[in-house]
């Protein structure tokens, strides 16, 4: 399947706009031109759910370019997928999307005509700087309607090599009265698109729309490249963890209807991203463990029995994961997160000093928490005092845009020191139940024994054992 990095923009212009001479542009280069027709075929379910999601999917015809294209949000662009053309919509394509489709099914949406006239701005050695494309488009609604939308505009594809958009190419196409478009894509001048938020909102309930929709986003990005078999599990595990705290430290400020089961929902797809997480880390550590040890202290295959063992775990973790992306209980709840980032679950009116309050409330209980656990120095009495932390950390990142921005940033660099230490202690935990489980598995096996497990459980004790001296002391440093 094709894959390429596509970073544009769009400029409105009027129907007699002259595209200005660009071959000044760049010195000793040269500017390529070709004229082409496109007709490109969008698809999406009945409520647009892809195009709420920045998710575009089309079947284009053209004189240069024909094939089926996937276009998915990128932190630099967007990246897109293509495919050869065909009748059906390619199954590799469609899996990708079962997620922000919420499992409906797509059918064609409307239909976009372009003329392209291309102009392919090289530098002295051919290198492509950018591609300007004069487009005039007519595009037709799927639905029966005798509507159509004809307009021109100009749209910069940059080429791999050039970070932003030449500035000399910008005030060239400003001074002949191209602006810059409102319109993210031509799908979205023509589809209308989900509704925003509501605007009379107060400033705290922007704050907490916008940190919702932030983990939903995350979320929703993680599913995509989950289904295209990449490894986003740790951010978007950490979405779902900011999602689930914000429900239980601000959840009397929401609607209980809206909320109802969702914080358990979200804690199970959390939990099932975990499975998998927790393999990758304890594959990571325990290797380079391995790895760090004199050779006359690794006594038998130890990394491979536990790459073996770990990876193995891995593997039908990640399986369980994709079939569970597959279920309905995980669709109903992507369905759910959706909506909420046009309607944010809110009750009653909330103001800043609501979240002010709530959130002071989370850092006390990470206080009192943390304290108990440094009194009694239970394992588990640090792993709920982890939680709790991290609890605090995520109300304050919350509220700090909303008043008391210093306190909030302090608040988050604290408790983000107490997550990790004590994450640190949990680790050494985690491991070495682990080396404990292998090593009497290993010490029976024919080539193996257990010295080698046995030293590395006592490193990983030992390191559990000088977080919690750590953990006392950034406590005491802050007086907590």
């Amino acid at each position: 399947m094709k894959e390429e990095l596509e970073r544009e923009s769009k400029w409105e212009v009027d129907r007699d706009f002259a595209l200005p001479a660009l071959e000044e542009l760049v010195p000793q280069g040269r500017v390529e031109k070709t004229s082409v027709q496109l007709t490109s075929t969008y698809y999406d379910t009945d409520e647009l759910d892809l195009l709420a999601d920045n998710v575009t999917l089309r079947r284009r015809e053209g004189d240069d370019e024909s094939g089926w294209q996937l276009k998915i949000p990128h932190a630099r662009g967007r990246v897109e997928l293509g495919a050869a053309v065909s009748e059906e919509l390619p199954s590799e394509l469609g899996d990708v999307v079962r997620g922000v489709s919420l499992g409906k099914p797509l059918h064609a949406v409307t239909t976009i005509y372009t003329l392209r006239d291309r102009h392919r701005v090289l530098d002295a050695g051919g290198e492509l700087i950018a591609e300007v494309a004069d487009d005039t488009v007519e595009a037709t609604p799927s639905d029966g309607s005798a509507d159509t939308f004809a307009w021109r505009e100009v749209e910069i594809e940059l080429g791999p090599r050039t970070g932003r958009v030449p500035a000399a190419l910008v005030d060239t196409l400003a001074r002949a009265g191209a602006r810059a478009s409102e319109y993210p894509s031509k799908l979205s001048r023509v589809l209308p698109g989900r509704p925003g938020r509501p605007t009379a909102e107060s400033t705290a309930e922007r704050a907490i729309g916008d940190y919702l929709t932030a983990q939903i986003d995350m979320i929703i990005a993680g599913d995509i490249e989950l289904r295209r078999g990449r490894d986003p599990i740790h951010d978007t595990r950490v979405a779902c963890r900011r999602l689930r705290s914000t429900l239980r430290v601000f959840g009397g400020l929401l609607d209980d209807a809206a909320i109802g089961a969702i914080e358990d929902e979200v804690k199970w797809y959390a939990g099932l991203l975990g499975e998998v997480r927790d393999c990758q880390v304890q594959r990571r550590r325990l290797g380079g463990k391995v790895a760090a040890l004199e050779p006359e202290l690794v006594l038998g295959p130890v990394a491979a029995r536990i790459e073996s063992e770990l990876l193995g775990r891995q593997v039908v973790r990640r399986a369980e994961l994709a079939e569970a992306m597959n279920s309905r209980r995980y669709l109903d709840l992507l369905a759910t997160l959706h909506a909420w980032k046009s309607t944010p679950p809110f009750a009653d009116r909330i103001r800043g000093r609501d979240l002010l309050r709530r959130a002071h409330r989370a850092a006390r209980k990470a206080d009192k928490r943390l304290a108990s656990a440094i009194d009694d120095q239970r394992d588990e009495s640090l792993h709920r005092a982890r939680k709790a932390a991290k609890r605090a950390r995520y109300a304050a990142e919350l509220h700090g845009p909303v008043r008391r921005a210093q306190r909030a940033k302090a608040n988050v660099a604290y408790y983000k020191k107490v997550q990790r230490v004590l994450g640190d202690h949990n680790d050494g935990v985690v491991s070495a139940e682990f080396l404990w489980r292998t090593a009497t598995v290993a010490s029976t096996a024919p080539d193996e024994n257990g010295f080698t497990f046995g030293l590395l459980y006592a490193n990983e004790k030992h390191e559990a054992d000088a977080a919690k001296r750590k953990i006392t002391e950034i406590a005491a440093e802050h007086g907590r």
